[in-house]
């Protein structure tokens, strides 16, 4: 039986990630610290439904601890680490920017000297679309330099990538670096927009429009997120890139690349898409840019298809639905 060491379990992506390796037969030890940013029963709900499976190792604890994910490979020797767990969100970063340091830079600092120490047959973390920060010229491609990020959640993922390169080529981990583009589904995190957008519209309430709604995103749901991250296990960087498209370093067996759906979809759009899913009409706040955001987003996803043979399956109107059916049913229990 293969296993994979995943942090960040009780998260959103983590959560999914680790029912499919669960159910496709891997041992998945699941590491989270169950942090308070949102609502901890959200998480404890997640981990509970993994634990039902005899093959998920739950461990609760800041993966920042000196010495815990060392012991972890020591004990489990992982044949894929693919590492989740971050502090997330582009506008708290701006109000708490040390909680960034210490789970983005130490938090991935202890993940590495850990792989260094107990190396896995392939090493892969999480990185963001928001690491392209100011660039213009989308789609958004990995071969695009991406130096001027807006925000400090975005600063602390792209130092992260920088982290990760120099281990790879010091010490020969492989490594895979996957930049998220918006994820959305069922079991999704309160602080994304379609979460706060049901909450308050269920409510009765406004919603809260940035930029007077003038912004697109590359919407990507769950399932489709998932099938890029298991279809890279097996592609693990080696010495000869895939094609003039791979982003291998000349160094390092160590590439970066992103996924997402590929198809920016107008902000305006994606609330059309929950008004139909909520058969009702939103009332719109609408309002200036937040600092650090970006208006638009769109990856180019050629190299994770070259690689894995990815085509995402979920439309926005559908993925959209199906995470109104989850809420509706999760909040009335």
């Amino acid at each position: 039986m293969r296993t994979a060491l995943i942090t960040g379990t009780a998260g959103f992506i983590g959560y999914h990630l680790a029912t499919y390796l669960l159910a496709s037969g891997w041992q998945v030890v699941g590491l989270d610290c169950l942090s308070p940013y949102y609502d901890i029963a959200l998480k404890r709900r997640r981990h509970a439904m993994l634990e039902v499976n005899d093959n998920f190792i739950p461990v609760i604890g800041k993966l920042e601890d000196p010495g815990r994910l060392m012991g972890l490979l020591a004990d489990h020797k992982p044949n894929a680490v693919i590492h989740l767990a971050a502090q997330a969100g582009v506008r708290h970063s701006i109000d708490a920017p040390r909680d960034y340091l210490e789970a983005n830079l130490i938090g991935t600092f202890e993940v590495l000297e850990a792989a260094r120490a107990h190396p896995p047959e392939h090493i892969m973390i999480a990185s963001t679309s928001s690491a392209y920060g100011a660039n213009t010229n989308i789609p958004f491609d990995e071969h695009q330099k991406a130096d001027h990020q807006m925000s400090f959640y975005a600063a602390t993922k792209k130092a992260g990538e920088t982290m990760a390169h120099s281990y790879a080529h010091l010490y020969g981990l492989p490594t895979t670096m996957f930049r998220f583009f918006t994820v959305y589904g069922p079991w999704g995190r309160p602080d994304m927009a379609l979460f706060k957008f049901t909450k308050a519209i269920e409510a009765g309430e406004a919603i809260d429009v940035y930029n007077h709604g003038r912004m697109s995103r590359d919407f990507t749901y769950i399932d489709d997120l998932v099938a890029g991250i298991t279809g890279l296990i097996e592609a693990v960087p080696g010495d000869t890139p895939v094609s003039t498209q791979d982003t291998l370093s000349p160094v390092a067996p160590f590439r970066i690349v992103n996924i997402g759906a590929s198809k920016p979809t107008p902000l305006m759009d994606y609330i059309a898409a929950l008004e139909t899913a909520l058969e009702t009409t939103a009332r719109k706040n609408l309002m200036k840019m937040q600092p650090g955001d970006v208006p638009a987003t769109w990856a180019d996803t050629t190299l994770l298809s070259q690689l894995t043979g990815y085509e995402p399956q979920v439309s926005v109107e559908e993925g959209v639905a199906r995470f109104v059916a989850w809420y509706r049913g999760y909040y009335a229990s």
